[in-house]
């Protein structure tokens, strides 16, 4: 085994810094979830709004990568991407997913799993509007997840796009635009010391009342 090997095989992290039982929870995972992303807000945790999203392919294997939840509200969260990336086509195949969000500051992390559905058209551009002049640009240049020859390509669609764009508003691109999260499944996990976490979750039954279980860790 070598040295880098070695050091991973023998990594431990003890957690200590708080612990989350039943009586300290809300009936709402929402108002929990709300209760939770203050904290870490307040908290200044560097990228608090990352989360990884996995998605299933048409031969049933998952994929995972790091999005940004933009907006969150009554069991809802929301991201945006190309609508012809990767992602959106297995989200056309299975339109459900799951999110994770991980907070080592806080020893936390938040599990969410649902039906992702795709925002209105109001709603994307609602947002698109509010994006950097650049970001705007950029959204338009990439054809996300294909396959290009060299970074010149992306450079040149870039300045392609300025021009075009030159002293002109930037509508949205009918490809691009946002994605709901419709949760059904709330996890929320406090690490403690020698393994024993708490995981509390909350599962949304057929007749639409939320079931909270405490799950081993």
């Amino acid at each position: 085994m070598d040295a880098t090997r070695e050091y991973i095989s023998k990594l431990r992290e003890d957690f200590t810094k708080g612990e989350l039982s039943e009586k300290d929870v809300t009936t709402n995972p929402f108002i929990q979830f709300e209760k939770w992303m203050k904290e870490a807000v307040e908290s200044q945790i560097p990228e608090v709004q990352a989360m990884t999203l996995s998605t299933v392919d048409t031969e049933g294997l998952p994929n995972s990568r790091i999005v940004y939840l933009r907006e969150y509200d009554a069991h809802q969260f929301t991201f945006y991407t190309n609508y012809n990336s990767r992602k959106s086509e297995q989200l056309s195949y299975n339109p459900y997913g799951a999110c994770l969000f991980f907070w080592p500051d806080l020893e936390r992390q938040i599990h969410l799993k649902g039906k992702i559905v795709k925002a209105s058209d109001a709603v994307s551009d609602a947002y698109f509007n509010l994006r950097p002049r650049d970001s705007k640009i950029s959204a338009w240049a990439s054809p996300q997840s294909q396959v290009i020859d060299n970074r010149e390509v992306l450079t040149n669609k870039i300045a392609e796009l300025e021009e075009t764009f030159k002293d002109k508003e930037i509508p949205r691109p009918p490809f691009w635009g946002g994605f709901h999260l419709q949760a059904t499944y709330y996890e929320f996990w406090q690490g403690r010391k020698n393994r024993r976490h708490d995981r509390i979750a909350y599962q949304l039954s057929d007749s639409g009342v939320w079931q909270m279980m405490r799950l081993a860790p």
